[in-house]
């Protein structure tokens, strides 16, 4: 049968837009990119057929923009469209207005993402089919009191969540009733930034859970099968940086409740391509449904290592109207462990480092695969995730995958950014996660268990200016548009002598009274006023660098002076403020 799809437009970056591009030419379809200024060199965009600018910096203004998406569609003449994963992925809007402008929506149907996409509706779905929940909200609470009023009838800690968004924003954990006003606020200003809507609800939380998910697969046959399970535990502020399938030290009941419970649960909907449902596994044993996620997973290749499916074709196929290349869950083929190589610096609490790679050497062998996004030369820009590359190791046994991950850790190589290797290199020889004296890993591990006294990385090189500078041309008669980077501009000016250098980038102060922005990105509010006593530990700003918000404290008691402006962009060690 030939491919109902000819030119598929890739609604996303990084990483998983590279990944999106090999599906389509193995698929034998051809791939549309788009990029914000700060990617017109990156990986992705080298790599599709065509790619296409979106004139902006920030999420909302290019990967976030349904206008500019969907008329790069028109003008390439895309016939489909692959969302990706984050940004517009689980939006139904944007699947419905793909559909109505007369293209192929490579995902679950719009009624399907706003009924599962929607926390408080999945809820009362997994209700309905009989699934495990713990105490939640109803509906999306309307404000602070109302998190305040379900603190004190079920008791702490509570999780608030964002109801339209996944990938752990938007998501707080409250464990004092001092904190609960902050948290909520905290939460609905990173849901709205990173999903464009900020309502949010409340659930008991569970303390010290692992995180275990199903892959799902539907097609427009009405068939619904469960890929097998994969285990997410390994987080930091509610962001996975170790995944692996299947699930280890689970029961035999355990595995099929959770199969069960995830099949039933998107056959409610009449689920149709790539999603995941995710689970709570308490100490106790006992299980609760949290989410489902109505997109691709960054984590699914470990799903692909021990199924032998490509999950992106899959899509591509069930777009096409073809049926699921399998019928029932496949009997797992080996063990696959997933590593995210994010642009994070482990021995600072895991600070977002955006910049330039200058090294990249991904390591290679039996059972390794490295999903990429960047390469020597690209840049990691500050206002998108961190994600730089996926490390995929798949051995036989489980053991045999953790001794390839020993070697492929010890293989990789960056330059340029921070990265959490290190971190990664640690773990692996964890008891904890290895499992010597029986799994103890859990949601907040790295916070509570996990001893980081690993090194600091050294400082960054100022991130390159990515800004492009736009002027009208005209080329054999035709008015056409040139974007050129301003670096060069600059570059060219310090050449000629002239004024436009880029400026030098903020230094370490050694100044004591300087409080110092610990990352690069955007004041985004201050929390106290000029003047203003603070005592040591006080929150006095919050920083957002790579869609995560971020709490900075006052190091030392006294009067504060403020250096820099809210909305204002930080350089990593800029003076923002001095307390004397």
């Amino acid at each position: 049968m030939l491919n109902a799809m000819k030119r598929v437009l890739i609604a996303n970056r990084g990483e998983i837009a590279v990944r999106v591009v090999r599906a389509c030419r193995d698929y034998g379809v051809q791939s549309v990119a788009v990029y914000a200024d700060a990617d017109i060199d990156a990986l992705h965009v080298r790599m599709a057929d065509e790619a296409y600018g979106l004139h902006g910096d920030r999420p909302a203004d290019t990967y976030l923009h349904i206008a500019k998406l969907l008329d790069v569609a028109r003008k390439s003449g895309a016939d489909a469209v692959h969302p990706g994963y984050g940004f517009l992925s689980e939006s139904a809007a944007f699947a419905q207005a793909v559909m109505d402008a007369g293209l192929a929506w490579i995902g679950p149907s719009p009624r399907a993402i706003a009924r599962l996409g929607d926390k408080v509706e999945a809820r009362k779905i997994a209700l309905k089919v009989g699934a495990p929940l713990v105490a939640g909200t109803p509906e999306p609470v309307k404000d602070a009191a109302e998190v305040l009023a379900f603190a004190g009838q079920h008791g702490l800690p509570i999780i608030i969540k964002a109801a339209f968004g996944g990938g752990g924003r938007g998501m707080k954990i409250a464990w004092r009733m001092d904190e609960v006003a902050e948290l909520y606020a905290s939460a609905v200003r990173e849901a709205t930034a990173a999903f464009g809507r900020g309502e949010c609800f409340v659930e008991q939380f569970l303390d010290r859970p692992r995180h275990i998910e199903a892959q799902v697969m539907g097609d427009r046959h009405g068939r619904v099968v469960v890929l097998g399970t994969r285990d997410c535990s390994l987080q930091r502020r509610n962001q996975k940086l170790v995944e692996e399938a299947p699930a280890p030290f689970l029961t035999d009941v355990q595995r099929q409740r959770i199969h069960q419970a995830a099949h039933d649960i998107c056959a409610e909907v009449g689920y149709e391509g790539a999603g995941t449902v995710e689970f709570l596994l308490s100490g106790s044993g006992a299980i609760s449904f949290l989410e489902v996620n109505t997109r691709l997973q960054v984590e699914h290749p470990v799903t692909e290592q021990t199924t032998g499916l490509d999950l992106v074709v899959e899509q591509l196929r069930v777009a096409d109207g073809l049926p699921l290349s399998i019928a029932e869950t496949p009997a797992p083929l080996g063990h696959a462990i997933e590593f995210r190589i994010n642009a994070e610096d482990v021995g600072r609490g895991f600070l977002p480092t955006p910049g330039q790679v200058a090294r990249f050497d991904p390591p290679a062998g039996p059972g390794v695969r490295v999903d990429s996004g960047v390469q020597a030369g690209s840049i990691v820009p500050g206002t998108f995730d961190s994600l730089m590359a996926k490390l995929i190791v798949t051995g036989a046994t489980r053991e045999q995958a953790l001794a390839r991950a020993r070697r492929a850790l010890a293989e990789f190589r960056i330059e340029g950014v921070a990265s959490v290797l290190p971190f990664h290199r640690a773990v692996m020889e964890h008891a904890d996660f290895t499992g010597a004296d029986g799994f103890k890993v859990h949601t907040r591990w790295i916070e509570t268990a996990f001893a980081n006294d690993l090194a600091a990385a050294a400082r960054a090189e100022p991130q390159p200016d990515a800004a492009l500078v736009r002027c009208t041309i005209e080329i054999d008669g035709r008015r056409m548009q040139l974007g050129l980077p301003a670096a060069l501009l600059q570059g060219l000016a310090s050449a000629g002598g002239g004024a436009a250098a880029a400026a030098p980038a903020a230094q370490e102060s050694t100044d004591e009274a300087a409080v110092a922005s610990p990352i690069a990105g955007n004041l985004h509010a201050w929390k106290v006023g000029e003047g203003d006593a603070v005592r040591e530990g006080d929150v006095i700003a919050v920083m957002e660098a790579m869609k995560m918000e971020m709490q900075v404290a006052a190091h030392r008691a006294g009067r504060i002076t403020l250096q820099a402006a809210a909305g204002s962009y930080q350089a990593a060690g800029a003076c923002i403020a001095r307390i004397c």
